[in-house]
């Protein structure tokens, strides 16, 4: 048997001996991120904020070029997280603006700090809005007036879940055609209407469990299911500008918190523009 076989047939291995492992810690995380987002906001926060201090050190470490100072490891990851939590609180405290000067207040710091040593300064300081500003979203759109709040948000992760789960059952079991090679090559056609498909099957199930029209749901959701795909590509492109696979390993079978949360990334941010610049309704009808 040839080397390029032998590591084939290693990753196939690999790959189903994952699967179970994936399936628990994904249900496990579905169920702390559902159970956050049903009990008070301020439960979310937390959650959001400890989320988010794992995933500004995965990016932090990904994006640098120099080792940094001893002693200091651990600052460029505080700072950003720091200026995370505390925009997600000026949110929860209905000062949604507030929150935006703290993160450009924090990216500006990342930058600073990084350009001290000559650390790839623009890209540690774009890791606080790329982390930081879905948090924002998220946040934001837990509290909005005129809607259930909890019922949105746990409906957008409806979303991006059922489209990373449906996009890689169905890449999988289908193939075909890569959607974009140079950038994913896992990606295929095929697993990205199926995603999209996906999406809108949960999703019109969704809001017809709580009485309201299932069609526009599922028609929503398969179009806004492209802000979830998009956020997948997006972290790719990130992944093989520095050449990283995963960018931790805090999840088992899933890689890193960024890793898990690339869709949201994306799709928050989408929602919450939907929602709040032009006043749609994602539950189509009413507060419920």
């Amino acid at each position: 048997m040839s080397a390029g076989h032998s590591s084939d047939h290693l990753r196939v291995r690999r790959a189903g001996t994952e699967w179970p492992l994936r399936l628990l810690s994904g249900f496990a995380l579905a169920v702390v991120a559902v159970s956050a987002v049903a009990l008070q906001p301020e439960v979310m926060a937390v959650l959001l904020a400890m989320m988010c201090l794992f995933a500004a050190r995965e990016w932090h470490r990904m994006v640098r070029t120099v080792p940094p100072p001893r002693g200091m490891t651990h600052l460029q990851t505080s700072v950003t997280a720091l200026a995370i939590a505390a925009a997600i609180a000026a949110t929860l405290w209905q000062a949604a603006w507030a929150g935006f000067l703290l993160l450009a207040a924090g990216a500006i710091a990342a930058f600073a700090l990084a350009r001290q040593r000559g650390d790839n300064a623009p890209w540690h300081a774009l890791g606080v809005l790329y982390i930081g500003v879905p948090a924002l979203s998220l946040m934001a759109l837990r509290l909005v007036s005129g809607l259930n709040g909890s019922l949105v948000v746990l409906g957008l992760f409806l979303i991006v879940w059922s489209t990373d789960t449906g996009a890689l059952l169905v890449g999988r079991l289908v193939g075909g055609p890569k959607l974009a090679p140079a950038i994913s090559p896992g990606k295929t056609w095929a697993g990205t209407i199926g995603g999209s498909v996906a999406a809108a099957l949960v999703y019109g199930l969704y809001i017809a469990m709580i009485g309201h029209p299932a069609g526009p749901a599922a028609l929503f959701a398969l179009v806004f299911s492209v802000a979830a795909h998009l956020g997948d590509l997006l972290e790719s492109v990130f992944k093989r500008r520095f050449g990283t696979k995963d960018t931790g390993g805090l999840i088992p079978g899933h890689g890193g918190a960024l890793d898990r949360m690339d869709s949201t990334l994306v799709a928050a941010p989408v929602l919450a523009v939907l929602v709040f610049a032009l006043g749609f309704n994602p539950l189509f009808g009413g507060p419920w």
